[in-house]
């Protein structure tokens, strides 16, 4: 194995994903970018707007803040892609230090305020690529952090895991993705491997301008608050790194908190915790049944 660590960020080619590959490129991280996105205007935002950003050009800004950045187009609703995709990593690299689960189907009526009925049926679809895609791309992984005793696998979740938020199928996959790490992190005990996942606060991307510009109101100080996606990488980074790794793996870690305990900052400033309005993530529960 090599001593530079090698990441892989699914659904990079935007928004939190390509935030935090940026920042494994800032630690000096070969990083795996995946996405669908090959050409600008693929993608649109809440108000139907082109969205920028491509696989190739998140990985080049990995690139150009000091690490590898390696663009793989792949659609992680495929099976055989995900595959391919974990076939190319062990090829070229041998090693897979990092798994950041990020990828997830947004569909353009998501942050509507409606009830799910009155949604189209297809905003179900973030439990096809989000959540089945989650548990595919981990146990891709776990074939190959197993064997060489060390890894770590990271959900981006949210605390709309327990409060509403976005309505009942963003909730039940980020409840989903806490359930996966608490599991997996269970199987993983005396591996070397790590699971974790991760509440994110209010995010710095391309379709959240776009939503304070389109909903003011609503998300009036959003940007004042949110958290630069870059963040969240150096967390895993610093996670992967601490001396109780193992008893924080299986939990579900509030970005802005464990940062704080880990004394990782966010480009110098500390993120407030969303907890006392929008509650708390599950405990670790150490019954087991098999």
């Amino acid at each position: 194995m090599t001593q530079q660590k090698i990441a892989l960020v699914t659904g990079a080619s935007r928004g939190a994903g390509a935030g935090i590959a940026r920042g494994f490129g800032e630690m000096g991280y070969t990083v795996y970018v995946t996405g669908r996105t090959v050409t600008p205007g693929d993608a649109r935002g809440w108000d139907g707007s082109v969205l920028p950003g491509t696989v190739a050009e998140t990985a080049q800004e990995v690139t150009r803040l000091g690490g590898k950045g390696i663009a793989v187009v792949c659609d992680h609703g495929d099976d055989a892609q995900v595959a391919a995709l974990f076939e190319q990593i062990m090829a070229e690299q041998g090693q897979l230090d990092v798994l950041v689960n990020n990828a997830a189907y947004m569909h353009h009526q998501l942050i509507q305020p409606l009830p799910f009925w009155e949604k189209e049926l297809d905003a179900q679809k973030i439990i096809d690529v989000g959540l089945r895609s989650a548990y595919v791309a981990s146990w891709q992984a776990a074939k190959i952090m197993v064997p060489q005793g060390s890894g770590i696998i990271a959900m981006t979740s949210s605390f709309g895991a327990t409060c509403y938020m976005h309505g009942p199928a963003y909730g039940a996959q980020k409840a989903g993705l806490d359930k996966l790490a608490h599991d997996m992190a269970h199987d993983f005990s005396g591996t070397g491997v790590a699971a974790v996942s991760l509440w994110l606060g209010p995010q710095v991307t391309e379709r959240s301008k776009i939503a304070v510009q389109t909903n003011p109101e609503q998300y009036e100080g959003f940007l004042e608050m949110a958290e630069n996606p870059e963040f969240s990488a150096h967390v895993i980074d610093a996670i992967d790194k601490a001396v109780n790794r193992e008893e924080l793996s299986g939990q579900t870690l509030i970005v802005a908190e464990i940062a704080r305990e880990l004394g990782v900052t966010d480009r110098g400033h500390e993120r407030p915790s969303h907890r006392p309005m929008l509650g708390s993530p599950r405990p670790k529960n150490p019954a087991a049944v098999y």
